[in-house]
């Protein structure tokens, strides 16, 4: 993946894992990031490769979308989004858990954007329904701005909320002032 000013530059390049190595032999761009602490792979994806990395992995079998996120990695640093997708029909057809020498087929994958400006990231509601109120919560409380999302307000906070309260470098209003309440 060629570097862009929204990558963090330090962080380490992995060995390639199997569902890297999927994506590099079907010409996709990504950095393969070092696996998370149980192990589960992640990959670093730019916001324009995003819906064709995910409808790839979805097509390769990884059909479920357990948990859409951010965080912030610290004042002056990235906003992060990231994406949790399991290969859950697999267990389905099984109609079991996985045993201690199987293993779930999970992938992560994350998105680092530059706090300035406004970060934005394509919306998985498309290809997962149930990225609808997992993208808002997220633009809810860190900023990041999901294009194409059908409902994209605020979910958690008042509609006139000014910012983005889970972000570290966030300063808390002395008051809230409710409108129309009543």
């Amino acid at each position: 993946m060629s570097k862009t000013p929204s990558e963090k530059p330090n962080k380490e390049i992995a060995k390639a894992g199997p569902v890297s190595q999927f994506l590099r032999e079907k010409g996709f761009s990504h950095q393969s990031l070092n696996p998370d602490h149980i192990g589960v792979e992640i990959i670093g994806v730019s916001p324009p490769d995003l819906i064709a990395i995910v409808s790839a992995l979805k097509a390769a079998g990884f059909d479920y979308l357990q948990c859409q996120g951010g965080y912030d990695e610290g004042p002056g640093q990235n906003i992060v989004c990231f994406y949790h997708l399991v290969a859950i029909d697999e267990l389905v057809k099984t109609n079991s858990s996985p045993s201690k020498n199987e293993q779930l087929r999970e992938v992560r994958i994350k998105i680092f954007l530059p706090r300035e400006n406004t970060p934005k990231v394509p919306s998985l509601y498309k290809l997962f329904r149930g990225a609808d109120w997992q993208e808002r919560e997220t633009y809810d409380m860190f900023g990041i701005h999901f294009q194409d999302h059908p409902h994209p307000k605020r979910l958690l906070m008042p509609e006139d909320w000014k910012g983005w309260p889970l972000r570290k470098d966030y300063i808390q209003p002395d008051f809230y002032e409710m409108q129309d309440a009543y």
